[in-house]
Protein backbone atom coordinates (compact mmCIF):
# COMPACT_ATOMS: atom_id res chain seq x y z
CA UNK A 1 0.00 0.00 0.00
CA UNK A 2 1.28 3.15 -0.23
CA UNK A 3 2.36 5.81 1.92
CA UNK A 4 3.22 9.72 2.69
CA UNK A 5 6.02 10.88 4.04
CA UNK A 6 5.68 14.29 5.30
CA UNK A 7 8.99 16.20 6.80
CA UNK A 8 7.54 19.17 8.82
CA UNK A 9 9.22 22.82 9.72
CA UNK A 10 8.57 24.22 6.01
CA UNK A 11 6.63 27.00 5.85
CA UNK A 12 3.84 26.94 3.08
CA UNK A 13 3.72 30.15 0.53
CA UNK A 14 1.81 30.02 -2.79
CA UNK A 15 -1.45 29.15 -4.42
CA UNK A 16 -3.64 25.52 -4.22
CA UNK A 17 -6.75 25.11 -6.72
CA UNK A 18 -9.36 23.75 -5.37
CA UNK A 19 -11.02 21.09 -7.16
CA UNK A 20 -14.95 20.28 -7.74
CA UNK A 21 -16.35 19.64 -4.82
CA UNK A 22 -16.74 15.35 -4.66
CA UNK A 23 -19.64 15.37 -2.54
CA UNK A 24 -21.55 17.28 -4.61
CA UNK A 25 -20.62 15.47 -8.04
CA UNK A 26 -21.59 11.95 -6.05
CA UNK A 27 -24.91 12.98 -5.61
CA UNK A 28 -24.87 15.12 -9.27
CA UNK A 29 -24.10 11.61 -11.43
CA UNK A 30 -27.21 9.59 -10.30
CA UNK A 31 -29.43 12.94 -11.33
CA UNK A 32 -28.73 11.71 -14.98
CA UNK A 33 -31.15 8.29 -14.03
CA UNK A 34 -33.73 10.75 -14.00
CA UNK A 35 -33.79 11.39 -17.83
CA UNK A 36 -33.09 10.03 -21.49
CA UNK A 37 -30.79 13.02 -22.36
CA UNK A 38 -27.14 13.98 -21.45
CA UNK A 39 -26.20 15.54 -18.29
CA UNK A 40 -22.53 17.03 -18.55
CA UNK A 41 -21.24 17.55 -15.29
CA UNK A 42 -17.97 20.42 -15.68
CA UNK A 43 -14.94 20.90 -13.00
CA UNK A 44 -15.62 17.30 -12.08
CA UNK A 45 -12.98 15.97 -9.30
CA UNK A 46 -10.55 13.45 -10.02
CA UNK A 47 -11.23 10.42 -7.26
CA UNK A 48 -11.63 7.14 -6.64
CA UNK A 49 -15.37 7.77 -5.16
CA UNK A 50 -16.23 9.46 -8.94
CA UNK A 51 -14.88 6.13 -10.45
CA UNK A 52 -16.60 3.79 -8.21
CA UNK A 53 -19.81 6.04 -8.99
CA UNK A 54 -18.80 5.57 -12.29
CA UNK A 55 -18.60 2.18 -12.29
CA UNK A 56 -21.90 1.73 -10.65
CA UNK A 57 -24.04 3.72 -13.04
CA UNK A 58 -22.71 1.89 -15.97
CA UNK A 59 -24.06 -1.52 -14.36
CA UNK A 60 -27.49 -0.09 -15.22
CA UNK A 61 -26.55 0.53 -18.23
CA UNK A 62 -25.50 4.67 -18.36
CA UNK A 63 -22.76 5.56 -20.91
CA UNK A 64 -20.16 7.94 -18.85
CA UNK A 65 -17.53 9.44 -21.16
CA UNK A 66 -14.56 11.65 -19.84
CA UNK A 67 -12.82 14.38 -21.23
CA UNK A 68 -10.37 16.93 -20.41
CA UNK A 69 -8.38 14.26 -18.16
CA UNK A 70 -12.12 13.61 -16.60
CA UNK A 71 -12.74 17.03 -15.09
CA UNK A 72 -16.02 16.80 -17.76
CA UNK A 73 -18.05 13.77 -17.50
CA UNK A 74 -20.63 13.30 -19.54
CA UNK A 75 -23.97 10.45 -18.59
CA UNK A 76 -26.32 9.48 -20.96
CA UNK A 77 -29.56 7.22 -19.16
CA UNK A 78 -31.36 6.48 -22.88
CA UNK A 79 -31.19 3.08 -22.66
CA UNK A 80 -30.96 1.70 -18.66
CA UNK A 81 -30.05 -2.18 -19.00
CA UNK A 82 -30.71 -2.91 -15.08
CA UNK A 83 -32.36 -1.17 -12.10
CA UNK A 84 -29.91 -3.27 -9.20
CA UNK A 85 -27.21 -1.91 -7.46
CA UNK A 86 -25.04 -4.54 -6.80
CA UNK A 87 -22.85 -5.28 -3.31
CA UNK A 88 -19.68 -6.05 -4.83
CA UNK A 89 -19.87 -2.15 -6.15
CA UNK A 90 -22.05 -0.34 -3.47
CA UNK A 91 -20.16 -1.74 -0.50
CA UNK A 92 -17.59 0.56 -1.69
CA UNK A 93 -18.87 3.79 -0.88
CA UNK A 94 -21.75 5.07 1.08
CA UNK A 95 -22.81 7.54 -1.62
CA UNK A 96 -24.06 5.01 -4.03
CA UNK A 97 -27.30 4.60 -2.59
CA UNK A 98 -28.13 8.05 -4.09
CA UNK A 99 -29.10 6.16 -6.97
CA UNK A 100 -32.35 4.45 -5.07
CA UNK A 101 -34.44 7.10 -5.63
CA UNK A 102 -34.27 8.55 -8.97
CA UNK A 103 -33.97 5.08 -9.86
CA UNK A 104 -37.62 5.06 -8.21
CA UNK A 105 -38.56 8.27 -9.93
CA UNK A 106 -38.08 6.82 -13.59
CA UNK A 107 -38.58 3.03 -13.53
CA UNK A 108 -40.60 2.84 -10.42
CA UNK A 109 -38.67 -0.20 -9.16
CA UNK A 110 -35.02 -0.38 -7.81
CA UNK A 111 -32.95 -2.87 -5.62
CA UNK A 112 -30.16 -1.42 -4.10
CA UNK A 113 -27.57 -3.12 -1.57
CA UNK A 114 -26.75 -1.03 1.77
CA UNK A 115 -23.96 1.10 1.21
CA UNK A 116 -20.46 0.83 2.71
CA UNK A 117 -17.93 3.82 3.10
CA UNK A 118 -15.68 4.78 5.81
CA UNK A 119 -16.13 2.92 9.18
CA UNK A 120 -17.10 6.82 11.12
CA UNK A 121 -20.33 4.93 12.46
CA UNK A 122 -23.82 3.45 11.26
CA UNK A 123 -25.65 6.40 9.17
CA UNK A 124 -28.68 4.47 8.70
CA UNK A 125 -31.09 4.62 5.69
CA UNK A 126 -34.22 5.03 7.80
CA UNK A 127 -34.24 9.02 6.75
CA UNK A 128 -33.95 7.91 3.43
CA UNK A 129 -36.30 4.67 3.69
CA UNK A 130 -39.02 6.55 5.31
CA UNK A 131 -38.88 9.64 2.98
CA UNK A 132 -39.56 7.55 -0.23
CA UNK A 133 -41.98 5.76 1.50
CA UNK A 134 -44.11 9.14 2.26
CA UNK A 135 -43.72 9.59 -1.49
CA UNK A 136 -45.47 6.48 -1.69
CA UNK A 137 -42.86 3.70 -2.54
CA UNK A 138 -42.92 0.96 -1.32
CA UNK A 139 -39.66 -0.60 0.50
CA UNK A 140 -38.56 -3.92 2.02
CA UNK A 141 -34.81 -5.51 3.36
CA UNK A 142 -34.07 -8.63 1.85
CA UNK A 143 -30.41 -10.19 2.04
CA UNK A 144 -28.47 -7.34 2.51
CA UNK A 145 -30.39 -5.42 -0.29
CA UNK A 146 -33.99 -2.84 -0.58
CA UNK A 147 -36.16 -3.53 -3.04
CA UNK A 148 -38.20 -1.01 -3.82
CA UNK A 149 -41.42 -0.34 -5.72
CA UNK A 150 -43.97 2.42 -6.46
CA UNK A 151 -46.22 0.75 -8.50
CA UNK A 152 -48.80 2.91 -8.67
CA UNK A 153 -46.19 5.55 -9.68
CA UNK A 154 -44.84 8.51 -6.73
CA UNK A 155 -47.26 11.11 -5.05
CA UNK A 156 -46.24 14.50 -3.54
CA UNK A 157 -46.00 14.50 -0.03
CA UNK A 158 -45.63 16.57 2.80
CA UNK A 159 -42.27 14.94 4.71
CA UNK A 160 -40.78 16.20 8.06
CA UNK A 161 -37.04 14.54 8.56
CA UNK A 162 -36.08 13.86 12.02
CA UNK A 163 -32.61 15.06 10.79
CA UNK A 164 -31.52 16.99 8.38
CA UNK A 165 -29.46 14.19 6.54
CA UNK A 166 -27.91 15.76 3.38
CA UNK A 167 -27.91 12.32 1.50
CA UNK A 168 -31.85 11.82 2.83
CA UNK A 169 -32.43 14.97 1.23
CA UNK A 170 -30.75 14.15 -2.16
CA UNK A 171 -32.42 11.20 -2.47
CA UNK A 172 -36.18 12.78 -2.23
CA UNK A 173 -34.99 15.64 -3.95
CA UNK A 174 -34.26 13.87 -6.91
CA UNK A 175 -37.02 11.42 -6.68
CA UNK A 176 -40.09 13.77 -6.43
CA UNK A 177 -38.44 16.04 -9.31
CA UNK A 178 -40.89 13.04 -10.99
CA UNK A 179 -43.54 12.60 -8.56
CA UNK A 180 -47.46 13.58 -9.05
CA UNK A 181 -48.08 16.54 -7.36
CA UNK A 182 -46.03 18.75 -4.83
CA UNK A 183 -43.65 17.76 -2.17
CA UNK A 184 -42.73 19.51 0.72
CA UNK A 185 -39.41 18.77 2.64
CA UNK A 186 -39.07 20.18 6.04
CA UNK A 187 -35.83 19.89 8.03
CA UNK A 188 -34.07 19.60 4.63
CA UNK A 189 -30.30 19.89 4.94
CA UNK A 190 -29.10 23.25 3.49
CA UNK A 191 -25.29 22.41 2.68
CA UNK A 192 -23.87 23.84 -0.47
CA UNK A 193 -24.27 20.33 -2.05
CA UNK A 194 -27.82 20.72 -1.87
CA UNK A 195 -27.87 24.39 -2.80
CA UNK A 196 -25.36 22.98 -6.55
CA UNK A 197 -27.42 19.89 -6.79
CA UNK A 198 -31.26 21.75 -7.09
CA UNK A 199 -29.84 24.24 -9.76
CA UNK A 200 -28.55 21.23 -11.88
CA UNK A 201 -32.15 19.66 -11.64
CA UNK A 202 -33.93 22.85 -12.29
CA UNK A 203 -31.50 23.17 -15.10
CA UNK A 204 -32.89 19.80 -16.79
CA UNK A 205 -36.61 21.16 -16.02
CA UNK A 206 -36.77 20.60 -12.33
CA UNK A 207 -39.68 22.63 -10.62
CA UNK A 208 -37.78 23.44 -7.23
CA UNK A 209 -38.02 26.40 -4.76
CA UNK A 210 -36.56 26.76 -1.14
CA UNK A 211 -32.77 25.11 -1.71
CA UNK A 212 -30.45 26.60 1.16
CA UNK A 213 -33.34 26.50 3.54
CA UNK A 214 -34.78 24.36 6.02
CA UNK A 215 -38.31 23.87 3.48
CA UNK A 216 -37.62 22.54 0.17
CA UNK A 217 -40.75 22.67 -2.38
CA UNK A 218 -40.99 20.13 -5.19
CA UNK A 219 -43.42 20.19 -7.96
CA UNK A 220 -43.58 17.00 -9.95
CA UNK A 221 -43.31 17.19 -13.69
CA UNK A 222 -43.76 14.66 -16.33
CA UNK A 223 -40.01 14.55 -17.52
CA UNK A 224 -36.66 15.70 -17.56
CA UNK A 225 -34.09 16.62 -19.88
CA UNK A 226 -30.90 17.27 -20.20
CA UNK A 227 -28.03 19.68 -18.67
CA UNK A 228 -24.59 21.56 -18.41
CA UNK A 229 -23.87 22.03 -14.73
CA UNK A 230 -20.59 23.14 -13.41
CA UNK A 231 -19.89 21.58 -9.92
CA UNK A 232 -19.61 23.68 -7.14
CA UNK A 233 -16.06 24.37 -5.26
CA UNK A 234 -14.77 21.39 -2.59
CA UNK A 235 -15.66 23.58 0.64
CA UNK A 236 -14.17 20.20 2.65
CA UNK A 237 -10.87 20.20 0.30
CA UNK A 238 -10.86 23.93 0.73
CA UNK A 239 -11.08 23.96 4.26
CA UNK A 240 -8.59 21.63 4.53
CA UNK A 241 -5.65 23.54 2.93
CA UNK A 242 -7.15 26.53 5.01
CA UNK A 243 -5.45 24.95 8.05
CA UNK A 244 -2.37 23.33 6.49
CA UNK A 245 -0.56 27.13 6.86
CA UNK A 246 -2.14 27.48 9.97
CA UNK A 247 -0.35 24.35 11.57
CA UNK A 248 2.92 25.18 9.15
CA UNK A 249 2.79 28.74 9.05
CA UNK A 250 3.18 30.78 6.03
CA UNK A 251 0.96 32.63 3.55
CA UNK A 252 -1.72 30.48 0.90
CA UNK A 253 -3.69 31.60 -1.34
CA UNK A 254 -7.07 29.20 -2.39
CA UNK A 255 -8.06 29.81 -5.50
CA UNK A 256 -12.23 28.85 -5.97
CA UNK A 257 -12.88 29.64 -2.57
CA UNK A 258 -15.38 31.68 -1.30
CA UNK A 259 -16.33 32.18 2.63
CA UNK A 260 -20.17 31.52 2.13
CA UNK A 261 -18.93 28.24 1.91
CA UNK A 262 -17.38 28.25 4.86
CA UNK A 263 -19.20 30.61 7.80
CA UNK A 264 -18.73 28.68 10.73
CA UNK A 265 -15.21 27.31 10.01
CA UNK A 266 -13.58 30.68 8.65
CA UNK A 267 -15.32 32.01 12.22
CA UNK A 268 -13.13 29.43 14.27
CA UNK A 269 -10.06 30.15 12.76
CA UNK A 270 -10.27 33.28 13.07
CA UNK A 271 -10.69 33.11 16.50
CA UNK A 272 -7.93 30.82 16.54
CA UNK A 273 -5.42 33.72 15.24
CA UNK A 274 -5.50 33.12 11.58
CA UNK A 275 -6.52 35.54 8.89
CA UNK A 276 -8.67 34.52 6.22
CA UNK A 277 -9.18 37.26 3.38
CA UNK A 278 -11.45 37.46 0.18
CA UNK A 279 -9.16 38.00 -2.91
CA UNK A 280 -10.55 38.12 -6.28
CA UNK A 281 -10.00 34.57 -6.91
CA UNK A 282 -10.30 32.43 -3.60
CA UNK A 283 -9.39 32.72 0.06
CA UNK A 284 -5.77 33.95 1.75
CA UNK A 285 -5.16 32.22 4.47
CA UNK A 286 -2.20 33.20 7.08
CA UNK A 287 -1.00 32.33 10.69
CA UNK A 288 -0.11 35.19 12.60
CA UNK A 289 3.67 34.92 14.64
CA UNK A 290 3.34 32.18 16.89
CA UNK A 291 1.28 29.19 17.67
CA UNK A 292 -2.65 29.65 17.31
CA UNK A 293 -5.46 29.99 19.97
CA UNK A 294 -7.52 27.00 20.88
CA UNK A 295 -11.02 27.31 20.55
CA UNK A 296 -14.07 25.12 21.45
CA UNK A 297 -15.66 23.37 18.57
CA UNK A 298 -18.77 21.46 18.22
CA UNK A 299 -20.06 20.04 14.61
CA UNK A 300 -23.57 20.87 13.51
CA UNK A 301 -25.01 20.68 10.47
CA UNK A 302 -24.88 23.61 7.97
CA UNK A 303 -24.04 26.47 8.19
CA UNK A 304 -22.66 24.98 11.60
CA UNK A 305 -19.03 23.61 11.77
CA UNK A 306 -18.58 20.66 9.32
CA UNK A 307 -18.09 17.10 10.75
CA UNK A 308 -15.92 16.56 7.80
CA UNK A 309 -13.48 18.82 9.47
CA UNK A 310 -13.54 17.73 12.87
CA UNK A 311 -10.68 15.73 12.28
CA UNK A 312 -8.24 18.27 10.80
CA UNK A 313 -9.40 20.73 13.51
CA UNK A 314 -8.29 18.39 16.10
CA UNK A 315 -4.59 18.22 14.38
CA UNK A 316 -4.50 22.58 14.30
CA UNK A 317 -5.58 22.53 18.07
CA UNK A 318 -2.75 19.81 18.68
CA UNK A 319 -0.53 22.95 19.04
CA UNK A 320 -2.53 25.30 20.21
CA UNK A 321 -1.99 27.37 23.07
CA UNK A 322 -4.31 26.43 25.70
CA UNK A 323 -7.01 23.88 26.34
CA UNK A 324 -10.33 23.04 23.51
CA UNK A 325 -12.83 20.81 23.40
CA UNK A 326 -14.31 19.54 20.27
CA UNK A 327 -17.69 17.99 20.67
CA UNK A 328 -18.71 15.26 17.90
CA UNK A 329 -22.38 15.03 17.09
CA UNK A 330 -23.22 13.91 13.16
CA UNK A 331 -21.31 10.48 13.41
CA UNK A 332 -20.22 8.05 16.53
CA UNK A 333 -16.71 6.48 16.02
CA UNK A 334 -15.26 9.94 14.76
CA UNK A 335 -12.74 10.22 16.79
CA UNK A 336 -10.49 7.02 15.78
CA UNK A 337 -7.53 9.79 14.39
CA UNK A 338 -6.67 11.02 17.98
CA UNK A 339 -4.73 7.51 19.13
CA UNK A 340 -2.48 8.37 15.94
CA UNK A 341 -2.36 12.23 17.09
CA UNK A 342 -1.23 10.84 20.27
CA UNK A 343 1.77 9.14 18.79
CA UNK A 344 2.83 11.89 17.76
CA UNK A 345 2.64 13.55 21.18
CA UNK A 346 -0.11 15.02 20.91
CA UNK A 347 -2.42 15.07 24.38
CA UNK A 348 -5.97 14.55 23.85
CA UNK A 349 -8.48 12.84 25.97
CA UNK A 350 -11.59 11.07 24.49
CA UNK A 351 -14.81 11.01 26.36
CA UNK A 352 -18.09 9.48 23.88
CA UNK A 353 -18.36 12.47 21.76
CA UNK A 354 -15.90 14.75 23.62
CA UNK A 355 -12.58 15.27 22.92
CA UNK A 356 -10.55 17.32 25.81
CA UNK A 357 -7.10 18.65 23.24
CA UNK A 358 -4.32 20.27 25.12
CA UNK A 359 -1.67 22.03 23.35
CA UNK A 360 1.67 21.01 22.93
CA UNK A 361 4.60 23.19 21.92
CA UNK A 362 5.02 20.92 18.81
CA UNK A 363 4.27 17.06 17.48
CA UNK A 364 6.61 14.89 17.15
CA UNK A 365 6.97 12.86 13.47
CA UNK A 366 5.99 8.99 14.05
CA UNK A 367 4.85 6.35 11.55
CA UNK A 368 0.62 6.78 11.61
CA UNK A 369 -1.96 4.53 9.81
CA UNK A 370 -4.91 5.85 8.23
CA UNK A 371 -8.56 5.08 9.20
CA UNK A 372 -10.88 6.78 7.16
CA UNK A 373 -10.49 9.77 4.88
CA UNK A 374 -10.78 12.65 6.93
CA UNK A 375 -8.52 10.91 9.37
CA UNK A 376 -5.64 10.89 6.65
CA UNK A 377 -5.50 14.53 5.52
CA UNK A 378 -5.35 15.10 9.55
CA UNK A 379 -2.41 13.18 9.70
CA UNK A 380 -0.89 14.78 6.66
CA UNK A 381 -1.40 18.15 8.16
CA UNK A 382 0.14 17.65 11.86
CA UNK A 383 2.99 16.21 9.63
CA UNK A 384 3.45 19.97 8.30
CA UNK A 385 3.96 20.91 11.44
CA UNK A 386 5.86 18.35 13.13
CA UNK A 387 9.25 17.84 13.92
CA UNK A 388 10.99 15.58 12.17
CA UNK A 389 9.68 12.91 9.50
CA UNK A 390 5.94 11.47 9.72
CA UNK A 391 4.99 8.52 7.36
CA UNK A 392 1.11 8.07 6.99
CA UNK A 393 -0.18 4.62 6.33
CA UNK A 394 -3.24 3.36 4.65
CA UNK A 395 -3.55 6.15 2.27
CA UNK A 396 -6.48 4.44 0.09
CA UNK A 397 -8.45 6.39 2.11
CA UNK A 398 -7.29 9.27 0.91
CA UNK A 399 -7.46 8.80 -3.06
CA UNK A 400 -11.26 8.80 -1.94
CA UNK A 401 -11.81 12.32 -1.43
CA UNK A 402 -8.55 14.65 -2.11
CA UNK A 403 -6.95 15.08 -5.81
CA UNK A 404 -3.24 14.88 -6.05
CA UNK A 405 -2.29 16.25 -2.05
CA UNK A 406 1.40 15.86 -2.60
CA UNK A 407 1.62 17.44 -5.99
CA UNK A 408 -0.55 20.51 -4.08
CA UNK A 409 1.42 20.85 -1.22
CA UNK A 410 4.98 20.56 -2.25
CA UNK A 411 3.88 23.48 -4.79
CA UNK A 412 3.85 25.62 -1.41
CA UNK A 413 6.94 24.66 -0.07
CA UNK A 414 5.66 21.30 1.87
CA UNK A 415 8.60 18.60 2.12
CA UNK A 416 6.09 15.55 1.45
CA UNK A 417 6.17 12.28 -0.98
CA UNK A 418 4.17 9.56 -1.62
CA UNK A 419 6.03 6.34 -1.51
CA UNK A 420 3.94 3.73 -3.96
CA UNK A 421 3.33 0.21 -1.84
CA UNK A 422 4.12 -2.65 -3.85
Amino acid sequence: MDSIIVTGGAELSGRIPIAGAKNACLALMPATLLSDEPLTLMNAPRLSDIKTMTLLLQSLGVEVTAMQDGRVLTLSSHALTSHRADYDIVRKMRASNLVLGPLLARAGHAVVSLPGGCAIGARPMDIHIAGLEALGAEIELRDGYLHAMAPGGLRGAVIEQRFASVGATENVVMAATLAKGTTVLKNAAREPEIVDLVQCLRQMGARIAGEGTDTIEIEGVDRLGGATHRVVADRIELGTYMIAPAIAGGEVELIGGRRELLPSFCEKLETAGVTVTQTNDGLRVARANGRVHAVDVKTEVYPGFPTDLQAQMMALMCTAEGVSVLEETIFENRFMHAPELMRMGARIDVHGGHATVTGVERLRGAPVMATDLRASVSLILAGLGAEGETQVNRVYHLDRGYERVEEKLSACGARIERVRGE
